[in-house]
Protein backbone atom coordinates (compact mmCIF):
# COMPACT_ATOMS: atom_id res chain seq x y z
CA UNK A 1 0.00 0.00 0.00
CA UNK A 2 1.32 3.43 -0.89
CA UNK A 3 1.94 6.13 1.67
CA UNK A 4 -0.67 8.89 1.69
CA UNK A 5 1.68 11.89 1.47
CA UNK A 6 2.75 12.43 -2.11
CA UNK A 7 6.41 13.27 -2.70
CA UNK A 8 7.71 15.12 -5.73
CA UNK A 9 10.30 12.47 -6.67
CA UNK A 10 11.30 9.00 -5.52
CA UNK A 11 14.54 7.26 -6.49
CA UNK A 12 14.14 3.47 -6.69
CA UNK A 13 17.34 1.41 -6.47
CA UNK A 14 17.13 -2.35 -6.91
CA UNK A 15 19.73 -4.44 -5.09
CA UNK A 16 20.62 -8.06 -5.72
CA UNK A 17 23.80 -9.01 -3.91
CA UNK A 18 25.53 -5.70 -4.69
CA UNK A 19 25.28 -3.81 -1.36
CA UNK A 20 28.57 -1.92 -1.77
CA UNK A 21 27.48 -0.66 -5.19
CA UNK A 22 24.23 0.58 -3.65
CA UNK A 23 26.16 2.33 -0.87
CA UNK A 24 28.38 4.02 -3.47
CA UNK A 25 25.26 5.10 -5.37
CA UNK A 26 23.77 6.55 -2.17
CA UNK A 27 26.97 8.49 -1.53
CA UNK A 28 26.62 10.02 -5.00
CA UNK A 29 23.03 11.07 -4.19
CA UNK A 30 23.85 12.45 -0.75
CA UNK A 31 23.23 16.19 -0.78
CA UNK A 32 21.47 16.16 -4.17
CA UNK A 33 17.92 15.46 -2.96
CA UNK A 34 15.27 17.98 -1.90
CA UNK A 35 13.14 17.55 1.25
CA UNK A 36 10.24 16.36 -0.94
CA UNK A 37 12.36 13.56 -2.44
CA UNK A 38 13.41 10.20 -1.06
CA UNK A 39 15.16 6.95 -1.95
CA UNK A 40 13.65 3.47 -1.83
CA UNK A 41 16.07 0.55 -1.90
CA UNK A 42 14.46 -2.76 -2.82
CA UNK A 43 16.49 -5.79 -1.83
CA UNK A 44 15.42 -8.42 -4.34
CA UNK A 45 15.80 -11.35 -1.93
CA UNK A 46 19.60 -11.32 -1.99
CA UNK A 47 19.85 -13.66 1.03
CA UNK A 48 23.57 -12.91 1.30
CA UNK A 49 23.74 -10.35 4.09
CA UNK A 50 22.96 -7.41 1.81
CA UNK A 51 20.06 -6.24 3.97
CA UNK A 52 22.18 -6.13 7.11
CA UNK A 53 25.01 -4.35 5.29
CA UNK A 54 22.66 -1.73 3.87
CA UNK A 55 20.86 -1.16 7.16
CA UNK A 56 24.17 -0.63 8.92
CA UNK A 57 25.32 1.86 6.25
CA UNK A 58 22.06 3.81 6.47
CA UNK A 59 22.51 4.18 10.23
CA UNK A 60 26.24 4.93 10.16
CA UNK A 61 25.95 7.51 7.36
CA UNK A 62 22.88 9.19 8.85
CA UNK A 63 20.76 8.54 5.76
CA UNK A 64 17.66 7.42 7.66
CA UNK A 65 15.69 10.60 6.88
CA UNK A 66 15.85 10.11 3.11
CA UNK A 67 16.56 6.41 2.53
CA UNK A 68 14.18 3.53 3.13
CA UNK A 69 14.96 -0.16 2.67
CA UNK A 70 12.30 -2.73 1.83
CA UNK A 71 12.75 -6.45 1.29
CA UNK A 72 11.17 -8.54 -1.45
CA UNK A 73 9.82 -11.90 -0.31
CA UNK A 74 11.42 -13.58 -3.31
CA UNK A 75 13.39 -12.70 -6.45
CA UNK A 76 10.95 -12.40 -9.33
CA UNK A 77 13.24 -10.27 -11.46
CA UNK A 78 14.01 -6.68 -12.41
CA UNK A 79 10.45 -5.59 -13.25
CA UNK A 80 8.89 -7.07 -10.12
CA UNK A 81 11.55 -5.57 -7.87
CA UNK A 82 11.16 -2.10 -9.34
CA UNK A 83 7.37 -2.38 -9.20
CA UNK A 84 7.63 -3.11 -5.50
CA UNK A 85 9.60 0.09 -4.99
CA UNK A 86 7.28 2.17 -7.14
CA UNK A 87 4.20 0.97 -5.29
CA UNK A 88 5.80 1.61 -1.90
CA UNK A 89 5.69 5.41 -2.17
CA UNK A 90 3.21 7.87 -3.63
CA UNK A 91 5.15 10.31 -5.82
CA UNK A 92 4.77 12.58 -8.83
CA UNK A 93 7.89 11.17 -10.52
CA UNK A 94 10.01 8.03 -10.20
CA UNK A 95 13.72 7.81 -10.97
CA UNK A 96 14.77 4.18 -11.48
CA UNK A 97 18.48 3.55 -10.92
CA UNK A 98 20.61 0.44 -11.24
CA UNK A 99 22.77 -0.38 -8.26
CA UNK A 100 25.85 0.00 -10.50
CA UNK A 101 25.30 3.71 -11.12
CA UNK A 102 26.76 6.90 -9.68
CA UNK A 103 24.82 10.14 -10.04
CA UNK A 104 27.18 12.95 -10.98
CA UNK A 105 27.04 16.18 -8.98
CA UNK A 106 24.28 18.40 -10.37
CA UNK A 107 22.50 15.61 -12.25
CA UNK A 108 19.43 15.65 -10.02
CA UNK A 109 19.07 19.42 -10.46
CA UNK A 110 19.38 18.98 -14.22
CA UNK A 111 16.58 16.41 -14.17
CA UNK A 112 14.39 18.73 -12.09
CA UNK A 113 15.03 21.46 -14.66
CA UNK A 114 14.06 19.07 -17.45
CA UNK A 115 10.82 18.18 -15.67
CA UNK A 116 9.97 21.85 -15.13
CA UNK A 117 10.87 23.07 -18.62
CA UNK A 118 9.21 20.20 -20.46
CA UNK A 119 5.90 19.46 -18.72
CA UNK A 120 4.70 17.72 -21.88
CA UNK A 121 7.46 15.08 -21.71
CA UNK A 122 6.86 11.90 -19.72
CA UNK A 123 10.12 9.89 -19.78
CA UNK A 124 13.59 11.40 -19.39
CA UNK A 125 16.83 9.50 -19.97
CA UNK A 126 20.04 11.05 -18.58
CA UNK A 127 23.39 10.63 -20.28
CA UNK A 128 25.08 7.40 -19.18
CA UNK A 129 28.84 7.40 -19.15
CA UNK A 130 31.92 5.51 -18.00
CA UNK A 131 33.81 6.68 -14.89
CA UNK A 132 36.26 8.61 -17.12
CA UNK A 133 33.36 10.54 -18.65
CA UNK A 134 33.26 8.68 -21.96
CA UNK A 135 29.59 8.53 -23.02
CA UNK A 136 27.67 5.31 -23.46
CA UNK A 137 24.91 4.89 -26.02
CA UNK A 138 21.82 4.62 -23.85
CA UNK A 139 18.92 5.70 -26.07
CA UNK A 140 17.89 3.38 -28.87
CA UNK A 141 15.48 2.33 -31.57
CA UNK A 142 13.23 -0.68 -30.98
CA UNK A 143 14.60 -4.09 -31.97
CA UNK A 144 12.84 -5.54 -35.00
CA UNK A 145 13.18 -8.59 -37.26
CA UNK A 146 15.29 -6.47 -39.63
CA UNK A 147 17.56 -5.31 -36.82
CA UNK A 148 18.13 -9.00 -36.00
CA UNK A 149 19.33 -9.54 -39.56
CA UNK A 150 21.70 -6.61 -39.19
CA UNK A 151 22.93 -7.72 -35.76
CA UNK A 152 23.76 -11.24 -36.89
CA UNK A 153 25.31 -10.22 -40.23
CA UNK A 154 27.42 -7.33 -38.86
CA UNK A 155 28.57 -6.67 -42.41
CA UNK A 156 29.12 -3.17 -43.83
CA UNK A 157 26.88 -3.31 -46.92
CA UNK A 158 24.04 -4.96 -44.98
CA UNK A 159 24.34 -2.47 -42.11
CA UNK A 160 24.28 0.44 -44.55
CA UNK A 161 21.06 -0.78 -46.16
CA UNK A 162 19.45 -1.46 -42.78
CA UNK A 163 20.68 1.72 -41.08
CA UNK A 164 17.11 3.03 -40.46
CA UNK A 165 16.45 -0.12 -38.41
CA UNK A 166 19.72 -0.15 -36.47
CA UNK A 167 19.02 -0.43 -32.75
CA UNK A 168 21.95 1.81 -31.76
CA UNK A 169 21.79 5.17 -33.56
CA UNK A 170 24.63 7.70 -33.36
CA UNK A 171 25.12 9.16 -29.90
CA UNK A 172 23.18 12.46 -29.68
CA UNK A 173 24.76 15.54 -28.16
CA UNK A 174 21.50 17.47 -27.78
CA UNK A 175 18.16 16.57 -26.20
CA UNK A 176 16.14 14.35 -28.50
CA UNK A 177 13.33 11.81 -28.35
CA UNK A 178 14.01 8.09 -28.20
CA UNK A 179 12.08 4.89 -28.80
CA UNK A 180 13.55 3.26 -25.72
CA UNK A 181 16.28 4.01 -23.23
CA UNK A 182 18.22 1.94 -20.74
CA UNK A 183 16.45 1.58 -17.41
CA UNK A 184 19.84 1.72 -15.71
CA UNK A 185 18.68 5.32 -15.16
CA UNK A 186 15.26 6.54 -16.26
CA UNK A 187 12.92 9.25 -14.95
CA UNK A 188 9.21 8.51 -15.40
CA UNK A 189 6.23 10.64 -14.49
CA UNK A 190 3.52 9.07 -12.39
CA UNK A 191 0.89 9.58 -15.10
CA UNK A 192 2.61 7.02 -17.32
CA UNK A 193 2.24 4.26 -14.73
CA UNK A 194 -1.30 5.43 -13.95
CA UNK A 195 -2.37 4.93 -17.56
CA UNK A 196 -0.39 1.94 -18.86
CA UNK A 197 0.41 0.15 -15.61
CA UNK A 198 3.70 -0.96 -14.13
CA UNK A 199 6.57 -2.90 -15.68
CA UNK A 200 5.77 -6.32 -17.15
CA UNK A 201 6.74 -8.93 -14.58
CA UNK A 202 6.79 -11.63 -17.25
CA UNK A 203 10.36 -10.50 -17.96
CA UNK A 204 12.88 -11.72 -15.42
CA UNK A 205 15.70 -9.56 -16.74
CA UNK A 206 16.30 -7.67 -20.02
CA UNK A 207 13.85 -6.32 -22.62
CA UNK A 208 11.48 -5.06 -19.89
CA UNK A 209 12.67 -1.49 -20.52
CA UNK A 210 12.10 -1.85 -24.27
CA UNK A 211 8.64 -3.26 -23.62
CA UNK A 212 7.68 -0.48 -21.21
CA UNK A 213 8.87 2.30 -23.52
CA UNK A 214 7.02 0.69 -26.43
CA UNK A 215 3.79 0.58 -24.43
CA UNK A 216 4.27 4.17 -23.29
CA UNK A 217 4.90 5.41 -26.82
CA UNK A 218 1.86 3.54 -28.16
CA UNK A 219 -0.24 5.23 -25.45
CA UNK A 220 0.93 8.65 -26.66
CA UNK A 221 3.54 9.46 -24.02
CA UNK A 222 6.67 11.34 -25.08
CA UNK A 223 10.34 10.91 -24.22
CA UNK A 224 13.49 13.00 -24.10
CA UNK A 225 17.17 12.14 -23.84
CA UNK A 226 18.73 14.74 -21.53
CA UNK A 227 22.53 14.75 -21.96
CA UNK A 228 23.17 17.51 -19.39
CA UNK A 229 22.32 15.08 -16.57
CA UNK A 230 25.29 12.72 -16.21
CA UNK A 231 25.09 9.29 -14.57
CA UNK A 232 28.01 6.88 -14.41
CA UNK A 233 26.99 3.35 -15.37
CA UNK A 234 29.53 0.69 -14.48
CA UNK A 235 27.75 -1.81 -16.80
CA UNK A 236 27.86 -5.38 -15.67
CA UNK A 237 28.25 -4.59 -12.00
CA UNK A 238 24.72 -5.76 -11.27
CA UNK A 239 24.49 -8.79 -13.60
CA UNK A 240 26.44 -11.29 -15.72
CA UNK A 241 25.03 -10.60 -19.19
CA UNK A 242 27.27 -7.66 -20.14
CA UNK A 243 30.42 -9.52 -19.15
CA UNK A 244 29.24 -12.61 -21.06
CA UNK A 245 28.54 -10.51 -24.15
CA UNK A 246 32.00 -8.98 -23.93
CA UNK A 247 33.68 -12.39 -23.65
CA UNK A 248 31.31 -13.95 -26.25
CA UNK A 249 30.25 -16.53 -23.67
CA UNK A 250 26.86 -18.16 -23.50
CA UNK A 251 24.13 -15.88 -22.16
CA UNK A 252 21.69 -16.98 -19.44
CA UNK A 253 18.48 -18.60 -20.62
CA UNK A 254 16.40 -15.77 -19.16
CA UNK A 255 17.93 -13.35 -21.68
CA UNK A 256 16.54 -15.38 -24.59
CA UNK A 257 13.24 -15.98 -22.82
CA UNK A 258 12.88 -12.20 -22.50
CA UNK A 259 13.84 -11.72 -26.13
CA UNK A 260 11.17 -14.17 -27.25
CA UNK A 261 8.57 -12.52 -25.03
CA UNK A 262 9.33 -9.08 -26.43
CA UNK A 263 9.20 -10.07 -30.12
CA UNK A 264 6.03 -12.10 -29.63
CA UNK A 265 4.26 -9.29 -27.75
CA UNK A 266 5.21 -6.57 -30.22
CA UNK A 267 5.27 -8.44 -33.54
CA UNK A 268 3.25 -11.58 -32.79
CA UNK A 269 4.50 -15.15 -32.84
CA UNK A 270 5.00 -14.97 -36.58
CA UNK A 271 7.17 -11.88 -35.99
CA UNK A 272 9.27 -13.81 -33.48
CA UNK A 273 9.71 -16.62 -35.99
CA UNK A 274 10.64 -14.10 -38.71
CA UNK A 275 13.17 -12.43 -36.38
CA UNK A 276 14.82 -15.80 -35.79
CA UNK A 277 14.86 -16.69 -39.48
CA UNK A 278 16.40 -13.33 -40.39
CA UNK A 279 18.96 -13.76 -37.62
CA UNK A 280 19.92 -17.12 -39.13
CA UNK A 281 20.20 -15.52 -42.56
CA UNK A 282 22.44 -12.82 -41.13
CA UNK A 283 24.49 -15.44 -39.35
CA UNK A 284 25.05 -17.23 -42.64
CA UNK A 285 26.45 -14.00 -44.07
CA UNK A 286 28.76 -13.42 -41.10
CA UNK A 287 29.94 -17.04 -41.16
CA UNK A 288 31.02 -16.60 -44.78
CA UNK A 289 32.81 -13.37 -43.88
CA UNK A 290 34.56 -15.08 -40.98
CA UNK A 291 35.63 -17.99 -43.19
CA UNK A 292 37.00 -15.76 -45.93
CA UNK A 293 38.63 -13.28 -43.58
CA UNK A 294 39.61 -15.76 -40.90
CA UNK A 295 37.93 -13.63 -38.25
CA UNK A 296 36.36 -14.64 -34.96
CA UNK A 297 32.62 -14.53 -34.40
CA UNK A 298 31.11 -11.36 -32.95
CA UNK A 299 28.18 -13.32 -31.51
CA UNK A 300 27.74 -15.14 -28.22
CA UNK A 301 28.25 -18.86 -27.79
CA UNK A 302 25.34 -21.06 -28.93
CA UNK A 303 23.23 -18.03 -29.80
CA UNK A 304 21.91 -19.75 -32.92
CA UNK A 305 20.35 -22.39 -30.69
CA UNK A 306 19.29 -20.19 -27.81
CA UNK A 307 17.30 -17.66 -29.87
CA UNK A 308 14.69 -20.38 -30.37
CA UNK A 309 14.14 -20.54 -26.61
CA UNK A 310 10.43 -20.28 -25.71
CA UNK A 311 9.35 -20.17 -29.37
CA UNK A 312 6.15 -22.07 -28.67
CA UNK A 313 5.32 -20.31 -25.39
CA UNK A 314 6.93 -16.86 -25.62
CA UNK A 315 4.40 -14.87 -23.57
CA UNK A 316 3.71 -17.20 -20.67
CA UNK A 317 1.91 -15.65 -17.67
CA UNK A 318 2.06 -13.21 -16.05
CA UNK A 319 1.06 -11.09 -19.01
CA UNK A 320 1.72 -7.91 -17.08
CA UNK A 321 2.05 -6.34 -13.64
CA UNK A 322 0.23 -7.53 -10.57
CA UNK A 323 -2.34 -5.20 -9.11
CA UNK A 324 -3.22 -1.67 -10.15
CA UNK A 325 -1.48 1.66 -9.74
CA UNK A 326 -3.33 3.83 -7.23
CA UNK A 327 -4.55 7.26 -8.32
CA UNK A 328 -2.74 10.38 -7.16
CA UNK A 329 -3.68 11.63 -3.71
Amino acid sequence: MMEQAQLSLVVVILNYRTPQLVIDCLHSLDGQLMPSETVIIVDNYSADGSVETLRQAIVEEGWGKWVRLIEAADNRGFSAGNNLGILAVNAETYFLLNSDTLVREGAMQELRSALASHPEVDLFAPRLEWPDGTPQISSFRDPSPLSELDRAAATGPISKILRPWAVSPPLPSQPCSFEWASFAAILIRRRVFAQIGLMDEGYFLYFEDIDFCHRARKAGFSSLYWPDAHVVHLRGGSGPVKSSQKSKGRLPSYFYASRSRYFAKVYGRLGLFLANVLWCLGRGISLLREFLGRKNSHLCEKEGIDIWHNLWCPVAPPESWRGTFPPST
